[in-house]
């Protein structure tokens, strides 16, 4: 009997202390409260959807957060504490005194719909964007950017204690260079105001005022303001920016490499719409260009000239400086930097793909894939450029033509299956070419040490992203939507972790197998 007292108070003691240790161990401390934004939310002993469930809280119901692991929140619901999913909660945090407004420190930031990284991007912000914050929580901003209230990770953003709309103007002298493609003048010091005019990369202007991290412009008799992290500052005469009309060598514009992403595009007789068409060209064909206005005036093989719109060409001699940069990178093994590459998410906009028993449509996966793979490429120093960011349609021989004009180390086209046999289920990963074969066995080696699917092997396939593509191209399948169980599992945000990592981990050790060849 004794020792039976024993044995159960050490079981007792042992569970104390798991118990003790219990939602502190790998979480990251989170300050603040958050609020459910759903009808219902489950609270469980873990963070993960596999763990059991403790609890559940309503929507409108307010608990604090005492820790985070992922995306998801360790949370004190007065009567339990466990875990729920943070991206069914929006933060209670009120915005500290003197910082609410925040500055993007990188260009592309996403703005999300939740606080998660497979959350739906609803636009993004450009260095030196401004947004209102309302609260932090878990590695999270709530902001306003443009009257859209989303999410961004916190760490690319940097608080600003005033709002420069607010700050007492000045008059400066110098002149400032726009250092972005297209930049917007406003009537105001203010992200919301009214749109003067825009003026675009290389051009310059005389600066007559400042306000806070803004700068008023003179130009053509206009005068505006933009942004000051969009451009250069310096002091002396002011350059004229180009006037509509001039050419490129009266306005002082280089000469441009442009490709063309599209087949079939119109090259015109002027820079118009509504002009002759000169004669059509191919995706990937590139011309010598000077940009005038939303156009690029190009030279032709025999001589002549043309007319191309700035929005169906890509522009600049990239694919081989990159080349010559990834010599120089000295890449090291577990590491990507140097490398580019280029991840479709497959279909978009009116293309849905396939769609499943339960009614997903391929195109709501294969984004939220391919950003959250995205991220975890960057994180290892890669370049990373997806074929599409939002919900649209994007032609399959312009995603071949980026991957093309950027020289890409890595073409790799993510997508969901579908077939008339519901009982088919697993993951392939196709090449076209032997070259690609190695890339792909490592994809599909390591993809199937991560999730728990059929491992249907790696095989050839003669899809188009992959035939055309003149760079090492891959297209993985990532489960079958068409299996009721397995659209189940595929749909379900820790099976994209899952996928991900396998992929990543499998692009690493490809690259690490080319060191030294």
């Amino acid at each position: 009997m004794r020792n039976k007292r024993k044995i159960a108070l050490s079981i007792l003691l042992v569970c104390g202390l798991l118990l003790g240790f219990h939602g502190t161990s790998g979480t990251v401390r989170a300050a603040g409260t958050v609020t459910v934004d759903t009808d219902s939310v489950n609270i469980r002993s873990g963070p993960g959807l596999a763990h059991s469930v403790t609890g559940s809280l309503k929507r409108g119901d307010t608990v604090k957060v005492l820790g985070s692991e992922g995306d998801w929140l360790y949370v004190d619901a007065g009567s339990s504490k466990g875990y729920i999913a943070a991206y069914l909660t929006k933060t209670s945090a009120a915005p500290a005194p003197g910082s609410d407004t925040v500055i993007s420190q990188v260009d592309r930031l996403n703005v999300r719909a939740q606080p998660t990284t497979s959350s739906a991007v609803l636009l993004k912000m450009n260095r030196g964007d401004q947004a209102t914050s309302h609260g932090s929580s878990g590695g999270w901003t709530e902001v306003t950017v443009n009257g859209t209230r989303g999410w961004v990770s916190s760490q690319y953003i940097t608080a600003s204690s005033a709002k420069p709309e607010t700050e007492k103007a000045k008059a400066e002298s110098g002149t400032f260079t726009v250092a972005v493609s297209a930049l917007n003048v406003r009537e105001k010091p203010d992200l919301t105001a009214g749109k003067v005019t825009v003026v675009r990369q290389g051009e310059s202007y005389p600066i007559t005022e400042t306000s806070g991290n803004w700068v008023k412009l003179s130009i053509s008799g206009k005068e505006g303001w933009v942004y000051a992290f969009h451009g250069v500052r310096s002091s002396g005469a002011a350059a004229a920016g180009t006037p509509s009309g001039k050419t490129g060598s009266e306005s002082g514009n280089q000469a441009d490499s442009v490709t063309i992403l599209y087949d079939g595009t119109n090259l015109r007789s002027s820079d118009s719409t509504s002009s002759d068409v000169v004669k059509r060209a191919a995706a990937g064909e590139t011309f010598s260009g000077v940009r005038e206005g939303d156009w690029y005036r190009i030279s032709l093989n025999d001589g002549s000239e043309a007319y191309v719109a700035s929005w169906v060409v890509s522009v600049g001699g990239e694919a081989a400086e990159l080349k010559d940069q990834k010599k120089k990178a000295g890449r090291k093994e577990g590491t990507l930097n140097g490398v580019t590459l280029v991840i479709d998410p497959g279909h978009g906009g009116n293309d849905g793909g396939t769609t499943g028993m339960r009614g997903t449509n391929e195109k709501d996966l294969t984004l939220p894939t391919a950003e959250l793979l995205a991220s975890k490429l960057r994180a290892a120093g890669a370049e990373v450029i997806l074929t599409r960011e939002t919900d649209e349609y994007v032609g399959l021989r312009k995603r071949v033509s980026l991957s093309n004009q950027a020289g890409a180390d890595a073409f790799i086209s993510l997508h969901y299956d579908a077939t008339t046999d519901h009982s088919v289920r697993g993951f392939t990963t196709y090449y076209q070419k032997s070259i690609e074969e190695p890339l792909a066995e490592y994809v599909n080696i390591y993809l199937g040490k991560s999730v728990n699917l059929k491992d249907r092997g790696v095989q050839k396939g003669n899809y188009l992203v992959l035939r055309d593509n003149r760079q090492p191209s891959i297209l993985v399948e990532l489960g079958f939507l068409s299996n009721l169980s397995e659209e189940r599992r595929v749909t379900n945000p820790e099976y994209r972790e899952q996928a991900t990592d396998g992929i990543y981990k499998g692009i690493i050790k490809y690259f690490d197998s080319q060191l030294g060849q």
